[in-house]
């Protein structure tokens, strides 16, 4: 059974440096060492991608830390090809941790003659021997019932619960959520609700793809300081925009929260340049050099709950109360200590 062995972790290129905060978390957890299997992933001069497992691997329980962000292509094969090394060397179970689920945008079909992708990746990693998936905060919740396997989805909301209450300790009657569409008011509604604030839509009109005609504010944010909260921030065009407006219609200050900072592009000029306050981002994909010195952008770290998921995953016990702000607070207490 699983829990004769204890978890082992194996990291692909696409984030190495959450794989190895995984590891060191579970470590502390576990009050032993934990670290990543030993192996190789490269690729040969034509691009293909290799991949080499130097441990035993028999009967153990694998995790795969792995998001599949830019390049997209290139990270979803070596997941893909990881899985397959490790079901050929006899992995008991094999469970995908994909802080960020590329192709997540492609979950249904705009118009016609398009695909859905994310449904066509998720048959790829079913077929390949993933066995469970871990994930964050997917674009669209119906993608678990692509799989036909079970999908633990977590939620950055209480993480940023807890640094917002930090931040902003002694101004929380001053706040307001802001969801930046209708799409996402779901989203915003769960942060609100837990920081007990009110919600405003920022409501867009779009003339044509990639361009925004108009926006509306729905809902008083006179005086406020508002959060816009979202699951990803790619060129953050419209991000952008919806601070403008918001501080139009007479908001004192704009923040943002957002789980996946894919930010492609211009989007690191474009944000260091708004009137924003700031961005606060998840280190859920690997961030760039520019993000890390852009003054006005904040990374939070997953590896906390990460690492407390693929425990509970792996003795059988529940993902679901990592959704919870009062099961997070201690595994975060390092950095928010209340008081």
């Amino acid at each position: 059974m699983a829990t004769m062995h204890e978890p082992k972790l194996i990291s692909g290129n696409a984030n190495m440096p959450l794989a190895t905060s995984i590891a060191r978390r579970m470590s502390l957890h576990r009050g032993m060492s934990v670290g990543l299997v030993d192996a190789r992933v490269e690729r040969f001069n034509d691009g293909e991608i290799f991949v080499e497992v130097f441990e035993n691997v028999r009967g153990e329980d694998m995790f795969i830390i792995q998001p599949t962000s830019n390049p997209a292509n290139d990270n979803l094969m070596e997941l893909l090809i990881m899985t397959d090394a490790l079901r050929r060397s006899s992995a008991s179970r094999i469970t995908a941790v994909i802080p960020y689920f590329g192709y997540a945008r492609q979950d249904r079909r705009t118009k016609a003659r398009t695909p859905i992708s994310a449904k066509l990746v998720a048959n790829m990693m079913v077929e390949a021997g993933i066995e469970r998936v871990l994930t964050l905060d997917l674009h669209a919740a119906q993608i678990q019932g692509f799989f036909d396997i079970p999908v633990d989805n977590l939620y950055a909301s209480p993480i940023f619960a807890l640094d917002i209450m930090a931040q902003f300790k002694g101004s929380m009657a001053d706040m307001m959520v802001v969801s930046p569409d209708v799409g996402g008011v779901a989203r915003a509604r769960e942060l609100a609700k837990r920081i007990e604030a009110p919600l405003a839509i920022v409501d867009k009109r779009r003339e044509k793809p990639g361009e925004i005609a108009e926006m509306t504010v729905i809902g008083d944010v006179s005086g406020k300081k508002c959060i816009i909260v979202d699951d990803m921030c790619d060129t953050a065009g419209t991000l952008c925009k919806a601070a403008e407006v918001l501080l139009e219609n007479g908001a004192s200050e704009v923040h943002a929260y957002i789980t996946h900072g894919v930010m492609s592009g211009p989007a690191v000029e474009r944000v260091t340049n708004s009137v924003m306050k700031s961005l606060v981002i998840t280190d859920s994909i690997a961030p760039s050099e520019a993000v890390r010195n852009c003054p006005n952008i904040r990374i939070l770290p997953t590896a906390p709950m990460f690492a407390q998921a693929i425990l509970n995953i792996w003795n059988g016990t529940s993902v679901s109360s990592l959704f919870e702000t009062e099961t997070l607070s201690p595994i975060y207490e390092g950095m928010y200590n209340r008081g």
